[in-house]
């Protein structure tokens, strides 16, 4: 197979004669480019878009972090933490490389604010442990379970609602052993017709063992739908493989749900990926976690959820979040949640507008919130509505 380099004033790409001109493309844009250039001077494109490369390659002290980062007083202290550090190339190219912090750096580079235990923050708030039925199941809805695949992450967000899962050094991805008596639990549980493969990251486990999971899953009768949940399309977006996505494409119904936290993520490196796995009849929706200063403004928003509906990410949760310990920094007022959505609601498509959850601490599951539009009857029994510009309206109500 011939290999030889392209470049234009936008992306960076290899070119695969041997491949269908459909698969030849995966896009570097400038950024990044300059981020190789300074930092990884030997590495060629073909390893900067190999995924397991940049797994290999990953920023995991913050010594490393140092050679490229300016980092400030409350960053130089990563000695103990609840949380290891693990940041791959791709993502660590959008960082920003001084002082004036960005949302994205905020998210991966750790902070002394981490040590601070604020009010009712515990390892496990949802008490998953509580709904574990076997190893790797979290049964805690009637007819769906939680396929927790592995402990691993690419890069590790700070505010990560499993740290009491991911923080066990580094545990690698789950046994098949550990796997088999997982999938014996739900073929014995003929009520579970929903499964949503979990972790740690399910994607970055290996092509053979993926299929092996999504094959066992597709085998089982009363499996009507897989999902996966995964940040990979942000964070490590070379991982998206067409290999990858022949594999997925063979178990459907299956649905994947994205972690997005911000629109500088939308890369077209992103973008590539998630119109891959679009193309490949996947339905995608977006699972972002409310941060402070990073996410909650309602124009923040409004903006993350049209660039992902340009790639075919429908917004789905805008989750409140967790109370893990040393999260204080992240966590907004729960009224921050409600004024984005009532600042969105109205102002752009439905199709924009995610479900505002918490997922209730001592295990209650995920409960909606909405800004307050029902404002009951009036004298005449009509229900009082108001609309998102603060109009009062009528509706007659069924007698």
């Amino acid at each position: 197979m011939e290999t030889k380099l392209a470049s234009s004033s936008t992306e960076f790409y290899i070119e695969e004669k041997a491949e269908p001109p459909s698969h030849r493309i995966f896009p570097v844009n400038t950024q990044t480019l300059t981020f190789i250039q300074n930092n990884f001077p030997t590495a060629t494109i073909s390893e900067w878009n190999d995924w397991r490369w940049q797994i290999k390659n990953s920023f995991t002290t913050i010594e490393a972090l140092s050679k490229f980062l300016k980092l400030t007083d409350k960053e130089v202290f990563l000695k103990e933490t609840h949380l290891p550090l693990r940041i791959t190339p791709y993502y660590a190219s959008l960082l920003n490389n001084d002082q004036n912090i960005g949302p994205l750096r905020k998210t991966v580079v750790p902070v002394s604010d981490e040590l601070l235990l604020g009010n009712g923050e515990e390892n496990d708030p949802l008490h998953e442990h509580a709904d574990n039925k076997v190893k790797c199941i979290v049964h805690r809805y009637p007819d769906r379970v939680l396929f927790l695949v592995t402990g691993f992450c690419s890069t590790y967000c700070r505010y990560c609602t499993r740290t009491h899962m991911v923080s066990q050094s580094e545990k690698q991805h789950s046994s098949k052993k550990d796997w088999d008596e997982a999938l014996q639990y739900i073929k014995e549980h003929q009520e579970v017709r929903d499964v949503l493969i979990s972790g740690g990251d399910p994607l970055t486990l290996s092509d053979d063992r993926i299929e092996y999971l999504l094959s066992n899953l597709r085998s089982i009768d009363h499996v009507e739908i897989i999902r996966i949940g995964t940040k990979v399309p942000a964070v490590l977006p070379q991982r998206i493989t067409v290999e990858l996505v022949e594999i997925l494409k063979k178990y459907h119904p299956l649905f994947i749900s994205i972690h997005i936290t911000h629109p500088e993520e939308l890369t077209e490196e992103m973008k590539f990926a998630c119109n891959r796995l679009a193309d490949a009849g996947i339905p995608l929706g977006s699972q972002t976690v409310l941060l402070k200063d990073i996410n909650d403004s309602t124009n923040i928003y409004k903006k993350l959820s049209h660039e992902m509906l340009k790639v075919r990410i429908r917004p789905y949760y805008l989750y409140q979040c967790d109370p893990i310990p040393g999260s204080a920094h992240f966590r907004t007022p729960v009224s921050k949640g409600l004024e984005i959505i009532k600042g969105v609601r109205g102002f752009t498509s439905g199709y924009a507008i995610p479900h505002y959850v918490i997922d209730a601490p001592g295990g209650g599951g995920k409960i909606p919130l909405l800004p307050d539009y029902y404002k009951g009857k009036d004298n005449a029994g009509n229900v009082v509505l108001e609309n998102y510009e603060g109009n009062k309206y009528k509706y007659p109500d069924y007698i």
